[in-house]
C-alpha cells in the first residue's frame, strides 16, 4: 500500500515543474502541462446477482491529446481516487512521449474491488462503465487498455459494447483485448520485456552487470511474473525476494522461478513456499540485491525507506513507486533509478502496436512485436541515458526533459501555447 497522505498527482505536478525549470520552459506552457485537458467523473448503476443495484463511481481523463489520442488503462480498486488516476494520465502522458508513440496520455478507474465481484458481475460492471464514457472515447480521441484490477475478457466486453453503442466495426478502441477479438501477441509480456530491454541498455551505459545477478521484486502480479521470467531468460538472474498482496518471503540462495510462478498461481500468495522465510512487507524493499523491481502500487520508496535500500539499480514496473525525496536521496548513494514512464513503456508501446494491426487487419507474429519492441525501447533509452550521462542527472530528469520537450513542441505547433 502508498503511504498515508501521499498524493501521486502532487508529485507528478512536482516532477513536471522540476523538468520545467531545467527546461526553461515558459510560463504558459509550464501552467498547461500541469494539469489534465479533460475530466469525466461518472456514476453508473449496475444490477447485482443478489438482484440488488448498487451505484459505481468512475473516471476517465484524459490529460494531453498534443501528439496524438489519449491512451492509458483502466484501474478497478477499491481505494481508487481521481488524484491517482490525473497522475497515471499525466505519467501516461510523458510515457508515450518518452519512446515517441504519435499518442498523448489518459488513464481511468472504476471505485471497486474486482475480487468481491462475480464473473456477470464484472461484465455488468465493465458494460455499464463504457455506457457511461462511451461518448467520450473514440479510436482517433481515447483507446482504454487493461491495469489493475482488469483483465483482456473485461477488454473484450468492454469493446463489445462499444460496437453496440456506435453500430460499427471499431476494434481499435480497446487494447489489452483476448488474441481472438484482435489481441496483439505479446501484450502480456510486454511490460516486463520492455523493462528489460531498458535494463539491458542501462547496464551497458553506466556499468552496473546484471549477468548472473540478483534481483527482488516487489508485486508478483503480471508485471513481476513475466519479469522474473525473462530476468532469468535473458541475464541468468536470480530471484532472492518476492512479495505479494498477502505478504513476502525471501531466500538469499535463490527462489526457484518457475516453481514459485505455479505455486503464486495456484495459492494467490508467495507466502509458504518451500525453502523461503517470510519477512514483513515493507522490509523486502530492503533486501541486499543488484536489482530491485517494484512491480505493485505508487509511493513505495519513500524518504523513510531510501536510506536503507541496498540495490544497484531499480527497475520500476510499477507507475509512481519512488517519491521525489525518495529519488534525490538514492541518486545521491549512487543507485541507478531507471523510471517508470520508461522502464514500464513496453505495455503501451505493444498496445500501440496493436492499434496498428486493428487498423491494418493484419496481425504480427510474435518476433515482429519483440524486435519491434526491442528497437522502440533501445531507440528511447540512447536518448535519455546520452542526456543522463552528459548532464550528470537522475535518469528521471533526463526522460522528463525529453518528454516534455516533446510534448511542449506539439501544442506549440499546434497554436495551443
Amino acid at each position: 500500500m502508498t503511504q498515508s497522505g501521499y498524493n501521486p498527482f502532487a508529485v507528478a505536478q512536482q516532477q513536471i515543474d522540476h523538468a520545467a525549470a531545467a527546461l526553461g520552459l515558459d510560463a504558459a506552457t509550464h501552467a498547461f502541462l500541469r494539469e489534465p485537458q479533460h475530466e469525466l467523473a461518472v456514476t453508473f448503476p449496475v444490477k447485482m446477482d443478489d438482484g440488488t443495484t448498487q451505484a459505481f463511481r468512475g473516471f476517465r481523463i484524459q490529460y494531453n491529446t498534443a501528439r496524438g489520442p489519449a491512451k492509458g488503462g483502466l484501474r478497478w480498486h477499491p481505494e481508487e481516487t481521481v488524484d491517482t488516476v490525473r497522475a497515471l494520465a499525466c505519467w501516461m502522458t510523458w510515457k508515450t512521449a518518452a519512446v515517441d508513440l504519435p499518442l498523448g496520455g489518459g488513464k481511468g478507474g472504476v471505485v471497486c474491488d474486482p475480487k468481491k465481484l462475480s464473473e456477470s458481475e464484472k461484465e455488468r460492471v465493465a458494460r455499464g462503465f463504457v455506457r457511461a464514457i462511451g461518448h467520450n472515447i473514440d479510436p482517433w480521441l481515447d483507446v482504454p487498455a487493461p491495469d489493475v484490477g482488469t483483465t483482456p475478457q473485461i477488454m473484450a466486453w468492454m469493446m463489445d459494447e462499444y460496437e453496440t453503442m456506435t453500430h460499427r466495426r471499431l476494434p481499435g478502441i480497446i487494447t489489452g483485448k483476448p488474441l481472438g477479438m484482435g489481441g496483439s501477441i505479446g501484450r502480456n509480456e510486454a511490460t516486463a520485456r520492455g523493462g528489460w530491454f531498458v535494463a539491458r541498455e542501462a547496464a551497458n551505459a553506466f556499468n552496473i552487470p546484471l549477468k548472473g545477478k540478483t534481483m527482488v521484486i516487489q508485486g508478483f502480479g503480471n508485471a513481476g511474473m513475466f519479469a522474473a521470467k525473462i530476468g532469468e531468460e535473458m541475464f541468468g538472474m536470480k530471484l532472492v525476494g518476492v512479495s505479494g498482496s498477502k505478504g513476502a518471503v525471501r531466500c538469499p540462495k535463490g527462489i526457484d522461478i518457475k516453481a514459485m510462478c505455479e505455486y503464486y498461481e495456484k495459492n494467490k500468495t508467495a507466502v509458504g513456499f518451500p525453502g523461503t522465510e517470510e519477512i514483513p512487507m515493507e522490509n523486502l524493499l530492503l533486501e541486499e540485491c543488484d536489482l530491485l523491481i517494484p512491480a505493485a502500487l505508487e509511493g513505495v520508496l519513500t524518504k523513510e525507506n531510501a536510506e536503507k535500500v541496498k540495490t544497484k539499480m531499480i527497475l520500476e514496473l510499477a507507475n509512481g513507486p519512488t517519491t521525489p525525496e525518495a529519488d534525490e536521496i538514492l541518486f545521491k548513494r549512487g543507485i541507478c533509478v531507471l523510471p517508470d514512464f520508461l522502464a514500464n513503456a513496453g505495455g503501451v508501446t505493444v498496445s500501440y502496436f496493436e492499434q496498428v494491426q486493428n487498423c491494418y487487419n493484419y496481425y504480427w507474429d510474435a518476433e515482429t512485436v519483440r524486435s519491434s519492441l526491442d528497437k522502440k525501447m533501445t531507440q528511447a533509452c540512447k536518448e535519455i541515458f546520452e542526456r543522463a550521462l552528459r548532464e550528470k542527472t537522475p535518469v528521471r530528469d533526463a526522460a522528463y526533459c525529453v518528454s516534455i520537450a516533446r510534448v511542449a513542441q506539439a501544442c506549440k505547433l499546434r497554436g495551443w501555447v
